[in-house]
């Protein structure tokens, strides 16, 4: 990558703090661009911006109804624009029907699905004036009619985040925004240890994932990042609309 190919461009990310955002925080730093990384813990954010002078931090529940004014009030303060918005902050939790319960299932819902829609939203004007492009980082896994057993409520927010892609691609074209999908497949981001996986069934998660995947492997952070990197710059400005699974080919098996 150029070393200037991003510079002068401010990048927001969602869930900054670890894996799939951290990641793409520094791919988009090491690419030129000022970053703002938003997170929930002061801690990883901190983690994934030590070192990186561009790159500034903000604690915030993306999921909370004041999350979207103070993070795009932040971009602005810090560094007088937004180029590119990644929604990427996502939680998840495994149940199956019978054993959802309401305030769960409405936080993962705030985070991965209404915390987007409404960031995206207050971001517009900022969005409009660069001509800038929104991300939204979905999952391969729920793409086409893959079923997603005791995950239903993760996956249902992700098809959703996907249709919203291709809405607000046609909806935001006439004001200079572009709206794209990344769907990721099974990567190797701690986040099944987070989500209460034992850290062994984790590692055995992964090892029967990479049998199954026809490259051979599960992603890693990076994999998805240069992706993300890729998709926002002016060369793929005709891009539009479009959800990428980037999952080793497991989607099309």
């Amino acid at each position: 990558m150029s070393p200037s190919a991003s510079a002068d461009r401010t990048v927001v990310v969602t869930g900054g703090g670890t894996g799939i955002g951290r990641a793409t925080a520094r791919a988009f730093h090491d690419d030129g661009a000022h970053v703002l990384i938003v997170g929930r813990s002061e801690e990883t954010l901190k983690a994934t911006a030590h070192g990186y002078d561009r790159m500034r931090c903000l604690t915030a529940d993306v999921g909370t109804p004041r999350a979207p004014e103070e993070i795009v009030s932040a971009a602005l303060r810090e560094f007088g624009r937004i180029d590119v918005l990644v929604n990427n902050a996502a939680v998840t939790g495994f149940a199956s029907l019978d054993g959802l319960e309401r305030a769960a299932v409405e936080a993962q819902l705030g985070t991965n699905l209404i915390g987007p829609l409404f960031l995206t939203q207050r971001a517009l004007d900022a969005l409009e004036a660069t001509r800038g492009t929104v991300v939204n980082v979905g999952s391969a896994g729920a793409l086409g009619l893959r079923a997603w057993p005791e995950n239903s409520v993760y996956g249902m927010a992700k098809a959703a985040l996907d249709f919203l892609t291709r809405t607000w691609a046609v909806e935001l074209a006439p004001r200079g925004i572009r709206c794209v999908g990344i769907a990721p497949g099974v990567v190797d981001t701690g986040v099944g240890v987070r989500a209460g996986m034992p850290p062994e069934a984790y590692e055995a998660f992964l090892t029967q994932m990479a049998e199954r995947i026809p490259s051979g492997r599960v992603g890693r952070p990076e994999d998805i990042a240069w992706w993300i990197v890729q998709l926002t710059r002016p060369a793929a400005g005709y891009a539009n609309g479009t959800v990428l699974a980037v999952d080793g080919a497991l989607s099309v098996t």
